[in-house]
């Protein structure tokens, strides 16, 4: 990704991040778009049945699903963590899929020489695919509207947090997602006593970083002697 201009540092203080968002949801967009070209063609071959070359197609799909299945095994392990590694998995292992039903397939119309099964194997794989890439779509859509990201425990921080030395209570916490694989989070910390000092709130961003995957963490402390109430709160948002 290109490094920003000042100009652009200006404009998104928290950098660029965010695209790859915007990047899920186009990739989603685009394998919900494939799956529809494939209903089509499937759909015209059901009513005009075409002659199939059954043994090219095992054979040539065979290799597919060989090229497409390692492929896919490549980004299964980061399938989880960020969700445009999420996407080209589902890509591959749409490929593969794709590739598995025109073997099977094509070695069935070789023994049978019904045409029609090649169109509905399509039918199949489609109705997989797009149960996949409709979470995916999900997830990025979630984090496109600052939604809290599903692998981030709200609950553990805010013990966390309680819990810590001075502090009588937590209020206005706040993660969103600043890429697919960086959260954000702003807190405000009731500590009757006063600010602990400037090491507390580097230990606590320290370990919110390192335990609770917050890439950037805003803590504000607070005496607590005014009621403080949320804008987004007093707007009937959850926070």
């Amino acid at each position: 990704m290109a490094r920003p201009t000042p100009a652009e540092r200006a404009l998104y203080l928290f950098g660029l991040g965010s695209s790859s968002i915007l990047a899920s949801l186009a990739n989603a967009a685009l394998l919900l778009f494939a799956c529809g070209a494939i209903v089509l063609e499937a759909i015209q071959r059901l009513i005009e049945p075409a002659p199939v070359a059954g043994l090219d197609v095992f054979i040539v799909a065979t290799l597919g699903l060989v090229v497409n299945g390692f492929s896919a095994w490549l980004f299964m392990r980061g399938s989880k963590e960020d969700l445009n590694v999420r996407g080209a998995f589902l890509q591959m292992a749409a490929d593969a899929a794709i590739s598995a039903a025109f073997a099977a397939s094509g070695l069935a119309i070789l023994f049978t020489g019904w045409s029609r099964l090649d169109p509905l194997m399509s039918l199949i794989v489609v109705t997989v695919i797009v149960y996949g890439t409709w979470g995916l779509g999900r997830d990025a859509m979630r984090l496109a509207m600052a939604a809290v990201p599903p692998s981030v425990g709200m609950a553990r921080i805010e013990r966390y947090l309680a819990q810590l030395p001075g502090v009588r209570d937590v209020h206005d916490l706040h993660v969103w997602a600043l890429s697919t694989t960086e959260n954000a989070l702003t807190v405000h910390l009731v500590m009757p006593q006063g600010h602990p000092g400037d090491a507390f709130v580097q230990g606590v961003v320290t370990t919110l970083r390192r335990d609770y995957s917050m890439d950037h963490a805003t803590v504000q402390v607070e005496f607590g002697e005014v009621c403080h109430t949320c804008v987004l709160h007093e707007r009937g948002h959850a926070h």
